[in-house]
């Protein structure tokens, strides 16, 4: 077990243990707002790409970064203290689909410091900004077939997973980021894949950032895709020391509760994270789900009460405006280690 204290984000562990920190919200549907098209994605540097690209969201640090920039500087100004890269797709098993799979590693450096100048301009000694470099699941799942007549069909394998994931990381560290977030995880051997590789960067460079790994119930069952509960997810990844285990994405917070309360249970050990959909999809809605701000930030409030919260965020829905509530209203709360006397022995110290 690795136990050297980290390099980067030295002092998040003494703050989430002050407060309950607050994560951005979505970046997807906030992009939708601005109607962009093909000719947005493609700029000028790909114009000639035989491929449709409108969608891939990660290739607009390079034709649209003023776009990028202003959503993180929104999330910051609505009161975020960790800012996700919008890496969300930029690995090559992604962006093999665009057949872009070669600009991985450029991507996560460009938004990796798009993220970092966004955080540098609203940082202050009593409000550090953390930029987290996040790692999206992939289009592709090594757990399940994607054929129903061949259960034992699949389109991806560990070694893969493991290798395009070690880019992403590589990118992403040479681009500033301070925390790595293995995010919206459906299949856990694709985030063991992801762990695989952060832990094997962490070796090679000397560096060690704080990980946080987040899981996503994929329905009322209370399991992930990949079919397990939330306490077993947990007790497959422990053995990466992340700083925060927790759930996102998916579910609203109103059906997420009792799977936050048994993940919470299980992982006594360290703090836990929340960043859930804007409640269930609505196409009819500007942002495609329905919460409004207040309703949102009412049942995050619910959650800091309970003491279930460390890190508190929005995922698919979730706006500037969601954040603000989530800031204000979570804000009255001591962060689940203090208020349920927790001692985060996993969490590494400050050296």
């Amino acid at each position: 077990m690795d136990t050297r204290p980290y390099t980067r984000a030295a002092a998040l562990p003494a703050l989430m243990r002050e407060r309950i920190v607050i994560l951005d919200g979505a970046m997807g549907t906030m992009i939708q707002r601005y109607k962009l098209g093909e000719a947005d994605y493609r700029g000028t540097r790909f114009t000639d790409h035989p491929k449709d690209l409108k969608g891939n969201n990660e290739l607009l640090q390079f034709t649209r970064p003023d776009v990028i920039s202003e959503i993180h500087e929104a999330y910051l100004a609505a009161g975020a203290d960790i800012l996700e890269t919008n890496t969300f797709g930029a690995t090559s098993v992604a962006q093999e689909d665009y057949g872009l799979a070669p600009l991985a590693r450029e991507m996560n450096v460009a938004a990796a410091r798009l993220a970092r100048a966004a955080c540098d301009k609203y940082s202050t000694p009593d409000k550090p900004r953390f930029v987290a470099g996040a790692f999206g699941p992939t289009p592709r799942t090594a757990s399940i077939s994607p054929d129903v007549n061949d259960p034992g069909a699949r389109n991806v394998d560990f070694d893969t997973l493991r290798a395009a994931y070690y880019e992403q990381a590589e990118g992403l560290l040479e681009g500033g980021v301070d925390i790595f977030l293995v995010e919206t995880i459906f299949d856990t051997l694709n985030a063991k894949a992801a762990i695989f590789a952060i832990d094997e960067l962490f070796e090679a460079t000397g560096e060690r950032l704080p990980v946080i790994i987040s899981g996503t119930v994929t329905d009322a069952s209370g399991r992930i895709l990949s079919g397990q509960t939330v306490s077993a997810f947990w007790h497959s990844v422990r053995h990466a020391q992340p700083i925060a285990v927790g759930l996102n994405c998916a579910l609203g917070a109103a059906l997420m509760r009792p799977y936050l309360e048994e993940l919470a249970k299980a992982a006594g050990d360290t703090f836990i994270s929340c960043y859930p959909n804007a409640g269930l999809p609505n196409p009819m809605s500007e942002t495609g789900f329905d919460e409004t701000p207040e309703v949102t930030g009412g049942l995050m409030e619910e959650f800091a009460r309970a003491g279930l919260l460390n890190i508190a965020g929005g995922c698919c829905g979730t706006t500037p405006e969601h954040i603000a509530a989530i800031a204000q209203r979570v804000g009255r709360y001591q962060p689940r280690c203090q208020a349920q006397g927790l001692f985060s022995g996993l969490v590494p110290q400050a050296a």
